[in-house]
């Protein structure tokens, strides 16, 4: 029986997505009147949650949802832009053998899905907790701690896997150990 957690963030460590996230949120602006910078999206916009950022780009705020929404829908067109963290990925059957693995990400559940499945390893994961599934996105801890809590195992038998700094604060608040993934 398994006693360890291995809980592994989407964006920036399972996948590069910033292309993606990109394309899609380019196509969701312009179809309000915005036009997104490359340079821009990618300094001040790519791993903050939507409600963040939105708010600077868009003078309209009642639009933001809608602009959220249209950007869920164009996500999948631009997939083939995505980059697997093949190194991370090809681990993960050989941690499997311990631990118990979980996706927890601030991203959609549609999003979130699609990804996994266009690159075909969604079954490598018995626990995927997205942003319909916390109240508080990351830096709170609530996604780690709900999956920790999911397979009754505590933080010191959890490791997470994590790219951006409010993912880390995130994982170091949960108790849990914390592989920060940089490069791949």
């Amino acid at each position: 029986m398994k006693n360890c957690l291995a809980i592994f963030d989407l964006d920036g460590t399972l996948f590069d997505t910033t292309e993606v996230n990109y394309y899609a949120y380019k196509e969701a602006l312009q179809m309000y009147g915005y036009n997104l910078n490359h340079d821009f999206f990618t300094e001040e916009c790519n791993g903050r949650h939507y409600k963040e950022f939105l708010p600077v780009i868009v003078a309209n705020l009642d639009h933001i949802e809608e602009i959220h929404n249209y950007k869920k829908k164009a996500y999948s067109k631009y997939l083939s832009k995505a980059i697997m963290n093949e190194h991370l990925i090809r681990m993960i059957p050989q941690i499997q053998k311990i631990y118990h693995t979980a996706v927890v990400t601030t991203a959609s559940r549609k999003n979130c899905m699609e990804i996994l499945e266009w690159f075909q390893i969604d079954k490598m994961f018995e626990l995927i907790l997205t942003h319909e599934d916390i109240t508080q996105v990351k830096p709170n801890p609530e996604g780690f701690l709900k999956a920790m809590d999911y397979f009754k195992v505590d933080a010191k038998k959890t490791i997470i896997f994590e790219d951006s700094n409010v993912g880390i604060m995130a994982a170091e608040a949960s108790g849990a150990s914390v592989m920060i993934v940089d490069k791949f």
